[in-house]
């Protein structure tokens, strides 16, 4: 009697489906994607149908929010609805987490807006890609409150960044709105998301003109 070859996985293969899945998010190998599978497989049934449900609410739910871009459930998002934030302080980040980590920080009580991207004509990322056009309209509509002041760009301290501060600088200055620039505290090239809350307190407070 011969030996039964021994079954290899293919695409049909669920656990190796969703290692393949999860090795597409940012950050996340081929290695890593594996330990993740093995784990959601060695859960508890409970656990695992929440995680499914949550991804697919996450999925359904979340849109851009009006006013500021940012992601969010409702039509406006809770920032953008508080009465009690500065709406004549706003503050442009390029992605979603950079809010957040300013957000951690609590030394901002203005208002944001998301641009979902900064200027990189290499990977072809040009203004039409970013939420510029949302900026623009809440700088001369004031239809969400009182006349905006001032813009602090708040882009990551690297080329692309810079690129983009600079863009808006040149852009927004003509339309008579203060636009400063988040000064020392965060590293050159480095990237906001992980940057601590004393560093964000300090680029905030150094804030400079542009």
């Amino acid at each position: 009697m011969g030996i039964e070859p021994r079954r290899v996985a293919g695409e049909d293969d669920p656990l190796r489906r969703l290692a393949a899945l999860l090795a597409r998010l940012p950050g996340i190998g081929e290695k890593s994607a594996l330990r993740l599978a093995l784990a959601i497989v060695r859960s508890d049934a409970e656990y695992a149908r929440g995680l499914a449900e949550a991804i697919g609410e996450v999925h359904s739910m979340m849109r851009k929010c009006r006013v500021c871009c940012d992601l969010s459930p409702r039509e406006v998002c809770s920032i953008c609805a508080d009465p009690t934030r500065d709406a004549r302080l706003v503050c442009v980040v390029a992605q979603p987490q950079d809010r957040m980590a300013i957000e951690r920080a609590g030394v901002f009580r203005g208002r944001y807006h998301v641009l979902h991207g900064v200027l990189d004509p290499l990977a072809g990322i040009g203004p039409a890609e970013l939420d510029v056009a949302a900026l623009l309209e809440r700088l001369r509509s004031h239809v969400e409150g009182p006349p905006i002041e001032e813009v602090i760009v708040a882009t990551s301290p690297n080329v692309e960044g810079d690129a983009t501060a600079i863009y808006l600088a040149r852009l927004l200055g003509p339309l008579g709105v203060a636009v400063t620039r988040i000064a020392s505290g965060v590293a050159v090239g480095g990237e906001l998301e992980y940057a601590d809350v004393t560093t964000l307190h300090r680029a905030l407070q150094e804030r400079r003109s542009l």
